[in-house]
């Protein structure tokens, strides 16, 4: 439904380790130990079964000690698959099972509906590994489904979004739902709403940050974390794990393990509630109220055919714009690659006329397929030729402070107005190159990286993200408030990239 990954495995299954399985399950209370008579439990996504065989054992464990019929309590019991193949695996696995307890099936469990659109019954847990699929890998009808359904639903929402809705609502008065699933949606800003909605509505009792362990039975970039909610009024102190291995889940559930963090769930940011460090942000400012402006580089939608080094005599040399792209800020060097951006804009903000350029319209005709199956351009088939963003000519000769989403360089460039900047670059605008040296100062401090990997993701290698949504909830000094002396320190320690004076500096005002 979702297509096929790299390794040959489908878009949004990533199975789940036994061990982590069992871990889940006793996290939410459904052990062998406890009479599971009448206890409702319902899975959304079951795969091949990982948490469905897990919890018919222990059912069947726990009808034996407290003397229950097992046949009529499978009637609790909801497995929802959609993917046909995993269907059939999971009703081999549940009957494989069932056949060596001497068990005829009495009861379907297994439902073959979209657990996002089906009716589904309240019940006392929800549990599982809901599927991880991009925005853009969804087909259009079952987003457009989803959106009038979801009010979680937003912006460019994973999959696993509005699972996490639909199964919070299914929850009886003191119910627990526990996933394990990326944890982009805990800071991004597609999943600002369904931290609203948790915050208001229910109690979380923890997260564990799964990022350094190995949770899964393949290796995936997944970035995934546990996360335990109850429905429940009465609130609290939310503590915050991380672990290296899946064997440290035991000393969260035994409380030898110490968390990370403790997390007050308020508002839409759960990370930066409290004070960063023990200090106070009244003295701080957010950037945007200084003065300057955060944005993102232009995407074409068709880079091969907007971008090239090698545009000469293929189109109107007033059309081209140097282009500025993450990989000519590498290693700490600012090195131009020579790449220009083919400009379809007027100065005006309108589309070219293609016939007052006759090398412009050869080359577009030339590339019409490719540009004609953009998602812009079938939305409005006329301005075919037009870029996903708008190109402002203006921006080209703005003094810019320059940041790629992802980066491992010591400094923060800034660009003095002669590039336009890619879609994978971050830009900062505003002020004037006084002021922006000094910003590019501050951000280059321990105390806004501390600040970003608190409230922002970070990646593999534990780079932080320069994401404009992260950039507009850091909290600096009030420039206009510093001292003049400081001022001219900062910008020095900026150009001779001394993060130890930076860092002294910032230190004192913060």
């Amino acid at each position: 439904m979702y297509g096929t990954r790299s390794n040959g495995s489908q878009h949004g299954i990533v199975l789940t380790k036994p061990c982590v399985v069992s871990y889940m399950l006793d996290a939410v209370e459904y052990m062998s130990s406890k009479n599971l008579a009448n206890v409702k439990i319902t899975e959304p996504a079951s795969g091949d079964g990982a948490f469905a065989i897990e919890i018919l054992k222990r059912l069947y464990i726990s009808s034996q000690e407290f003397g229950f019929s097992y046949e009529k309590s499978l009637s609790n019991l909801q497995f929802y698959e959609i993917d046909q193949e995993k269907i059939a695996e999971l009703k081999v696995n549940i009957q494989n099972f069932l056949q060596t307890i001497n068990i005829k099936q009495t009861t379907e469990l297994v439902v073959e509906e979209d657990f996002l659109i089906a009716k589904s019954r309240k019940c006392d847990i929800v549990i599982g590994n809901p599927p991880y699929v991009r925005h853009e890998r969804i087909p259009d009808e079952q987003k457009k489904q989803y959106k009038k359904k979801y009010g979680t639903f937003k912006h460019r929402s994973d999959l696993y979004i509005p699972f996490f809705e639909k199964g919070l609502s299914l929850l009886n008065e003191g119910g627990t739902l526990c996933f394990i699933c990326s944890n982009r949606w805990l800071k991004n800003q597609y999943g600002e709403a369904l931290r609203l909605l948790i915050s208001a509505q229910y109690k979380v009792d923890y997260i564990i940050d799964l990022e350094k362990a190995d949770a899964f039975q393949e290796s995936v970039i997944a970035y995934p974390s546990i996360i335990k909610i109850d429905k429940s009024i009465i609130k609290c102190i939310t503590p915050y794990f991380e672990i290296d291995s899946v064997k440290d889940l035991s000393g969260i559930i035994s409380g030898n393990l110490k968390p990370a963090k403790k997390l007050t769930i308020r508002s839409s940011n759960w990370f930066i509630n409290e004070p960063l460090n023990g200090k106070s942000f009244s003295h701080l400012e957010l950037i945007e109220n200084q003065g300057f402006k955060i944005g993102i580089g232009v995407a074409t939608g068709c880079d091969r055919v907007y971008i090239s080094n090698n545009f000469e005599n293929r189109v109107e040399n007033e059309l081209l714009m140097p282009l500025l792209m993450s990989r000519d800020l590498r290693n700490d060097n600012f090195n131009w690659h020579g790449n220009y951006i083919l400009n379809p804009f007027t100065i005006s903000g309108d589309l070219i006329d293609l016939e007052k350029y006759p090398k412009a319209k050869k080359y577009f005709l030339e590339n019409e397929s490719a540009l004609r199956n953009r998602h812009i351009a079938k939305k409005n088939p006329v301005n075919w030729i037009k870029t996903i963003d708008s190109i402002k000519f203006e921006l080209q000769n703005q003094h810019k402070i320059i940041l790629p989403d992802i980066s491992g360089n010591k400094n923060i460039f800034i660009d003095e107005g002669n590039y336009y900047p890619h879609h994978n670059l971050y830009y900062i605008t505003g002020r004037n190159l006084h002021d922006l040296k000094i910003l590019a100062a501050i951000l280059l401090s321990d105390f806004v990286r501390a600040q970003l990997s608190t409230i922002g993701n970070k990646m593999n290698g534990g780079y932080p993200r320069w994401q404009s949504q992260y950039l507009k909830k850091l909290r600096i000094p009030k420039i206009n408030s510093l001292p003049k002396e400081m001022l001219k320190e900062l910008i020095d320690a900026y150009e001779k990239v001394d993060h130890v004076k930076i860092n002294a500096l910032i230190q004192e005002k913060t």
